[in-house]
């Protein structure tokens, strides 16, 4: 349970804008060229998919948005092979480019590789992209925030047991009358230092005192929430009981729940609750509230992990159960068409317990499906080759059969040396 805080979140990179930042006009139509060579870890959708983004990430760039360092090529080559890896800022692309016509699509080939070109004219929403960046630059902050959390493991774990002889206290804190812009200048300065500081106290009173500055400032009820639940962690972390972190959860979902309340659409938010309803073993809720926040932002990686966890865990308890049907019904509510490829290699769990989910229902000919995805995305998985090396058997595909059982037999797997003749 406590890999739920080590999970992996993609940087979230800063956006600058050309000229004024106000935008003159709401909608903007652009054409724009984008260019992409296949390397070998790609598939033809992948490499279709991509070239486009570059042209829609042209089409906002031409449109008056420049997205400093937010698009790295790597290519290397290796054994004779070529990779190449991509870091793009989709989702603000997505929320800025609301309609794209291709006008030019073909092929080429370029040192023996396939060459992807197209040429689409795109529609950029300009009061879209507005909004994407202000939440962008939230975005970034929490991000910088939970990560810090999770870096400073071992003098956070001092740190708890000071908090847990001396609860934070209450202490009052003085407003400004002379109006609200004031108190939010100085709530936003108390939340920048809260940000920066590696004292849990310290951060946990300094979020506070931000929150009674402004009461409808979002962002530091989010850093709160998030630090009391790195709390619960490291408590769960040192094998305390639910008991002794009872009231770390409890604050933190208050304070998640009052900052959708205040802001229905903020990402962040939707996913501490999720994360404390995770927390608290409801399952149901916390799935509703991973897919809200996916709702919001389709790209939201932080909330498609820990969904993914959440209904890989139910599909393994229905399973279990051997209630099959409805294990299925919550895996594809999972692995559907829309999530991006890029997604199924933290997914391989889901796929291989949909493969013996698939065999209990008799349909071998998707449960082969699945596990070829399974071993595509991790080649060395022995028990899926000698799995799929069964199937293959019972279909009479003997080649297929013995390739997959001198794979795994290549691997260690003794089942599969002791099947080969």
């Amino acid at each position: 349970m406590e890999l739920r805080w080590q999970l992996f979140y993609p940087a979230i990179f800063a956006l600058f804008l050309w000229g004024a930042p106000a935008f003159s006009a709401s909608t903007k139509t652009v054409i724009a060229d984008g260019h992409y060579v296949m390397a070998d870890g790609d598939t033809l959708a992948g490499a279709e998919e991509k070239v486009l983004q570059r042209a829609q990430r042209n089409a906002v760039e031409e449109a008056g948005v420049y997205l400093e360092a937010t698009f790295h090529d790597v290519g290397k080559e290796s054994g004779g092979r070529s990779t190449q890896t991509s870091s793009l800022e989709i989702r603000t692309i997505a929320a800025a480019v609301t309609e794209t016509e291709i006008l030019e699509s073909r092929r080429s080939f370029e040192l023996d590789r396939p060459v992807f070109f197209v040429r689409i004219r795109a529609t950029v929403n300009m009061s879209s992209l507005a909004e994407a960046i202000r939440r962008l630059q939230s975005d970034q902050q929490l991000t910088q925030h939970f990560r810090q959390l999770q870096q400073e493991n071992h003098q956070l774990r001092s740190q708890l047991r000071e908090l847990q002889q001396q609860p934070v206290g209450v202490r009052m804190l003085a407003i400004d009358p002379s109006g609200k812009s004031a108190s939010h200048q100085r709530a936003r300065a108390m939340l920048e230092t809260a940000l920066h500081t590696s004292k849990l106290r310290d951060k946990i009173q300094l979020s506070t005192d931000a929150i009674t500055l402004d009461d409808h400032y979002v962002d530091p009820l989010i850093v709160r929430g998030q630090t009391y639940l790195r709390l619960v962690s490291l408590a769960f972390s040192q094998q305390a009981q639910a008991l002794d972190y009872a009231d770390y959860l409890d604050k933190a979902r208050m304070d998640f729940d009052r900052a959708i309340t205040l802001d229905a659409k903020n990402v962040w938010a939707w996913v501490g609750k999720g994360d404390v309803l995770t927390w608290l073993k409801k399952l149901d809720e916390a799935a509703a509230a991973y897919e809200q926040a996916l709702e919001l932002d389709p790209f939201a990686d932080i909330a498609r992990q820990p969904l993914i966890g959440v209904y890989t865990t139910q599909a393994r308890r229905q399973a279990d159960a051997k209630s099959w049907h409805q294990a299925l019904a919550t895996l594809k509510k999972l692995l559907n068409v829309q999530t991006p490829e890029s997604w199924i290699p933290y997914q391989k769990e889901a796929y291989a317990l949909r493969s013996e989910v698939y065999l209990k229902l008799n349909q071998p000919e998707k449960a082969i499906e699945d596990l070829s995805t399974v071993i595509r995305v991790d080649p060395t998985n022995a028990a899926a080759l000698v799995t799929r090396a069964k199937l293959y058997q019972d279909r009479l595909q003997g080649r297929l059969a013995k390739d997959d059982l001198e794979r795994a037999c290549v691997l260690g797997s003794v089942p599969a040396c002791e099947q080969l003749p």
